[in-house]
């Protein structure tokens, strides 16, 4: 099955002028259910899973709305990058 990788979410909370705020989500498949699964490093509640990317993404996007109803949190920690590791 194809991955579509076209949408990412840039580094850290951003707000432009109509209010968007952006998140930084890692994203996994389960190798058990083959679904891929979803959070916001350091933004308690922030989790998902879907079938697809774009369902996951909605997925997401929902969650976070309703986790900022209570307003932006304060985040425990900053989500970085990734780095590759090689191990003989």
């Amino acid at each position: 099955m194809p991955v579509d990788r076209s949408w990412k979410a840039s580094a850290d909370i951003r707000e432009y002028d109509i209010g968007m705020k952006t998140f930084t989500a890692v994203v996994e498949r389960d190798a058990d259910t083959g679904l891929f699964v979803g959070w916001v490093p350091g933004f308690p509640g922030a989790h998902s899973q879907g079938e697809t990317l774009d369902e996951l993404r909605a997925n997401l996007r929902e969650v976070v709305e309703m986790l900022l109803e209570d307003g932006v949190p304060e985040f425990a920690s900053e989500f970085v990058g990734t780095q590759t590791v090689e191990v003989a």
